[in-house]
């Protein structure tokens, strides 16, 4: 109990939007393993901890990945067969959760890392908005590993049926799920790491 709500206190319901936002309601409740949110070390690490706090499902490990189209930024669509035989790393998110922002910089750094050894991150908007709303976020932000693709009916939200933002996949490069992040992780911590390089390794 204590888990799931700090993990709800780290991660963005899907129903708190900015205006215009429509919601995405899933299902909250996750099987498989369960790993909570890094322990406090010191006063410094409090605001890091609370940003950082995510629950790992494996209950989904196996299913193949989503077929449908979401759009690229540089113009046209694409999909994840797009990315066949190479791992790849989903990441939902949206400009209005705190959490998702404040993950961003840890994944731009793994993209940087790890892309040349061939893992794709895509970080997918779930704003309805679409590039009205990630365009002018990723003017601000240097992230100059990431692309702002985005996702504006939701359907990778729908389908993945977490009910929470930042929600994060990892696929095999055989395109099979191994597992989901739910909330925001430190992608550069050892837990991250491992996950990654079990997915380098598929």
């Amino acid at each position: 109990m204590i888990l799931l709500l700090t993990v709800g206190l780290a991660a963005c319901d899907r129903q708190s939007p900015s205006s215009g936002q429509a919601n995405v309601q899933g299902n909250a409740s996750m099987s498989g393993e369960v790993v909570s949110s890094p322990s406090s070390a010191s006063a410094k690490d409090k605001a890091a901890d609370s940003e950082f706090s995510y629950k790992l499902d494996r209950s989904k490990a196996g299913t193949p990945a989503p077929k449908f189209a979401f759009h690229n930024p540089d113009g046209g669509d694409a999909t994840l067969a797009d990315y066949a035989g190479k791992p790849v790393l989903v990441n939902l998110w949206a400009t209005w959760c705190t959490p998702c922002v404040a993950e961003m910089p840890t994944l731009d750094r793994i993209a940087a890392t790890y892309g040349p050894k061939g893992l794709a991150v895509l970080t997918i908007s779930q704003d309805n908005q679409g590039e009205k709303a990630v365009k002018p976020f990723f003017a601000k932000h240097k992230l100059p590993h990431l692309k702002g693709w985005t996702d504006p009916e939701n359907q990778f939200g729908f389908d993945y049926a977490t009910g929470l933002l930042p929600t994060s996949v990892l696929y095999d490069a055989k395109g099979r799920e191994m597992v989901r992040v739910v909330g925001a992780m430190d992608w550069e911590g050892p837990e991250a790491k491992a996950l990654i390089d079990a997915a380098l390794a598929s």
